[in-house]
């Protein structure tokens, strides 16, 4: 008996996606103008997500046409402390979304840094880049500089280098380079691979130690480098091809030059 040959995947890209690519919603967002019956395909009113549509299909929401969407980019951003990592905030705090630069198109971060962290946040407008560069199996070492209250000695942190137990959480070994000792404060450089909710922090509270300083230099393969408080630089499309495994298309879309951009007056 001959069995069913398997249902063929719909040309096109799902259409939470394609709303996502035009820079005007989250893809979780996408969805929720969908269930409200905000998009139309082809002049109706469509009440689901699971749609594939191609660049041939008419994509209204809101009954404006959905503009051609960006090709994959990708920003380094240098997080000043004081800003927390999200769009809104229930407390009313400044977000780092507040302060980006106004000619910025609609961008989504790539993890986050704590209200009292600084340094390199990657910005993109490309779902699949950020959902990318956030999975455990990518293992890119993210680095930072950190400042800690004491005078720490190098076994201090060999739990660290092991691999420790923190509130019933598993922390991946790290490495831990103690650099310097300032006065009452150490510096160290420490490098992790899975970026896990204040993990820099309460690894170190952990061994007795309080962070008073946290800076992340850099995240895989990109650097912080020269990048000063609030300023952005866009990355090569040559670096998202070779780095991201992005197709050639896609990337040679993207803009041609880094361009950096002057932060937002705060």
């Amino acid at each position: 008996m001959s069995q069913t040959p398997p249902p063929k995947t719909p040309p096109g890209d799902r259409i939470a996606k394609v709303i996502a690519r035009a820079g005007l919603a989250s893809r979780r967002e996408a969805e929720r103008l969908i269930e409200a019956g905000r998009v139309k395909v082809n002049g109706k009113v469509i009440d689901r997500a699971a749609l594939n549509v191609t660049p041939k299909d008419k994509v209204e929401v809101d009954g404006r046409p959905l503009d051609a969407p960006e090709p994959p980019r990708l920003w380094l951003y240098h997080k000043p402390t004081g800003l927390v990592t999200t769009t809104r905030d229930e407390q009313g705090r400044e977000t780092i979304f507040d302060a980006l630069p106004e000619d910025l198109p609609r961008v989504m971060s790539v993890g986050r840094l704590d209200l009292n962290s600084e340094g390199l946040l990657l910005l993109t407008n490309d779902g699949g880049i950020k959902r990318k560069l956030e999975l455990p199996s990518t293992g890119w070492v993210r680095k930072y500089k950190v400042r800690l209250k004491g005078r720490p000695k190098d076994e201090t942190f060999a739990p660290l280098r092991d691999g420790l137990m923190v509130d019933g959480e598993r922390f991946q070994p790290m490495q831990v380079a103690l650099d310097r000792q300032q006065g009452a404060n150490a510096w160290v450089t420490v490098a992790i691979r899975e970026g896990k909710n204040r993990e820099v922090r309460r690894a170190m509270e952990a061994v007795g130690l309080q962070v008073n300083r946290l800076i992340r230099l850099s995240y895989g393969p990109f650097q912080l480098g020269q990048l000063k408080p609030g300023e952005v630089l866009e990355i090569r499309p040559r670096v998202l091809r070779d780095q991201l495994g992005l197709e050639d298309e896609k990337a040679q879309a993207a803009s041609q030059k880094p361009r950096k951009v002057q932060r937002r007056r705060r």
